[in-house]
């Protein structure tokens, strides 16, 4: 492999991101007969791009910045991809995580007896394909572009399992990102062009001193905010939850991977790259998202902790753990955008953790609902621990990975004298604690309860398998007692849950990128 991309240079590795993944989405497909060729196809593609984008990383870590123009639509206007700061740690950590989620998903597509695999693993690798478009655009054209394939192309993942629940959570997340993106942002980028000349992405922004004044700005702002519906601020977020009728390993796609870091990376993008800090800064309006996004913090938490089952409780975390993203880029502020930049990958391990977990309780135990998993960790003692430590990373205590995001956002907020932004950061930490210690207390600590109506192989959806042909649904390791999801599926957790204690202790490659998202 090293041999084949010596002779590249940057500009054509940036375009492998986004072909590799496309040809082994196909080759998956010619493969789909034999189910231990495609399995190995879609782990040797993802490898093959971490590889690739980890080609990349010195590029970029030492100021490199490369550009490549694909197609000139109309003069300042094209399809075009550059990768700076913000689009590595984007494209880093998706390749990374398409690894191991591909490995998890082996186990638990299997050991759940799902149907048309195939068709799963071929989507998720367009879905990656998109995602990587997204990482590498150069301009907000580019963006739109790979932005609306990624919404499209994850659409036959949510409604994976066919049935009519499916097929109704997949509408509404369709429906809200695609009206989302073609009202909103699409009526914000035209009127971008139409006062620039321009969508490119430049360090500063794009608008001229006076050219763009408040309230006007805050209006534009707006557009890009609620039009990245990806990014899940309320009221626009409603898409996220039902999209949980979904798989695990989509779930863990929705919101670790790609489509949920796509929205939040965008919005981080056009903070930075379109409307610059010192607009944002000098742009009173723009506290008005800054407050909504605040507020999105806190409803979701709260709405988390009323959900028993454990996808929907998750699911509203994310929502919440979002707006910290989008809380950074509106605070305009550079400590603000480094926590923000940060927060997309140590939530990405964190979230990815406890949606793995939630996937193999699932498989082992056939159990969604928080009511019934007492007394489970002593069956499942490693997945409900990974869930404990994952836990610790969304709640931002060390030594944990979401320690240094929540910190520079912090940090970002007290120096805006944002404080009631503190303080939300401080409740919605808060609210972390409530919502997710009392899962794992309940595993280790309290009797167990009765077994769910659904307890032979239902996943709550109406979706139980009998195929007679896959891996065993739970490993034992020998014990008596213990029955845990299949050995890679077990694998994965342990390597994202490693992953939040690693980057705690090793944050400097990530802090490097992010300081010079905002460098002078």
């Amino acid at each position: 492999m090293s041999g084949l991309l010596a002779g590249l240079q940057p500009a054509e590795l940036m375009q492998l991101t986004v072909i590799v993944p496309v040809v082994g989405a196909f080759a998956i497909l010619a493969l789909g007969r034999w189910e231990n060729l495609r399995d190995a196809a879609s782990l040797l593609t993802a490898s093959c791009l971490f590889y690739v984008v980890y080609r990349l990383y010195p590029v970029v870590a030492a100021g490199g910045r490369p550009d490549l123009v694909l197609m000139d639509m109309v003069p300042g206007l094209s399809i075009r991809l550059t990768l700076e700061p913000l689009g590595m740690i984007f494209a880093g950590i998706a390749s990374f995580l398409w690894i191991v989620t591909t490995l998890y998903a082996i186990g638990y597509m299997r050991g759940h007896h799902e149907e048309n695999q195939t068709r799963f693993y071929f989507f998720f690798a367009i879905a990656i394909a998109s995602a990587m478009g997204v990482a590498m655009s150069g301009n907000m054209l580019t963006l739109f572009v790979f932005y609306e394939v990624l919404s499209v192309s994850t659409y036959p993942l949510v409604a994976h399992h066919g049935t009519d629940e499916a097929k109704r959570g997949a509408r509404v997340y369709l429906s809200i990102l695609l009206t989302t993106s073609i009202v909103f942002l699409l009526m914000g980028m035209i009127w971008t062009f139409t006062l620039t000349g321009n969508l490119d992405f430049v360090k500063g922004g794009i608008f001229k001193p006076d050219q763009l004044q408040d309230p006007l700005a805050g209006i534009l702002l707006a557009l890009y905010a609620f039009g990245i519906g990806k990014a899940a601020l309320m009221p626009f977020h409603r898409w996220l939850p039902a999209a949980m009728v979904a798989p695990t390993p989509v779930s863990a796609l929705l919101h670790a991977v790609a489509v949920v870091k796509a929205g939040v990376f965008s919005v981080l993008k056009v903070a930075v790259y379109v409307f610059g800090l010192d607009l944002m800064a000098a742009t009173p309006s723009a506290d008005v998202m800054l407050y909504v996004a605040a507020f999105t913090m806190i409803a979701a938490s709260l709405v988390a902790m009323r959900q028993d089952n454990l996808k929907r409780r998750l699911a509203y975390s994310t929502v919440s753990q979002l707006s910290y993203i989008v809380v950074g880029a509106f605070l305009a502020h550079p400590d603000a955008a480094v926590g923000g930049a940060m927060h997309i990958a140590t939530h990405a391990f964190g979230k990815i953790t406890l949606f793995f977990c939630a996937g193999a309780i699932l498989v082992a135990s056939h159990k969604t609902e928080i009511s019934q998993m007492r007394g489970l960790g002593r069956k499942m003692p490693v997945t409900f621990i990974c869930f404990m430590l994952g836990s610790l990373s969304i709640i931002g205590l060390p030594p944990f990975a979401g320690m240094w995001s929540k910190w520079y956002l912090a940090l970002g907020a007290a120096s805006t004298h944002e404080y009631i932004v503190v303080a939300a950061f401080m409740l919605s930490s808060l609210l972390n604690v409530a919502y997710l210690l009392p899962i794992a207390i309940r595993g280790f600590y309290s009797n167990p309860g009765p077994e769910p109506a659904n307890a032979h192989g239902d996943d709550g959806h109406g979706n139980g398998h009998d195929d007679a042909h896959h891996v065993p649904s739970t490993v034992s390791f020998g014990i008596s007692g213990i029955e845990e999801a299949p050995l890679f599926s077990l694998a994965a957790i342990c390597v994202t849950t490693a992953g939040c204690v690693v980057l705690f202790f090793y944050p400097d490659a990530l802090f490097q990128l992010a300081s010079q998202l905002v460098a002078p």
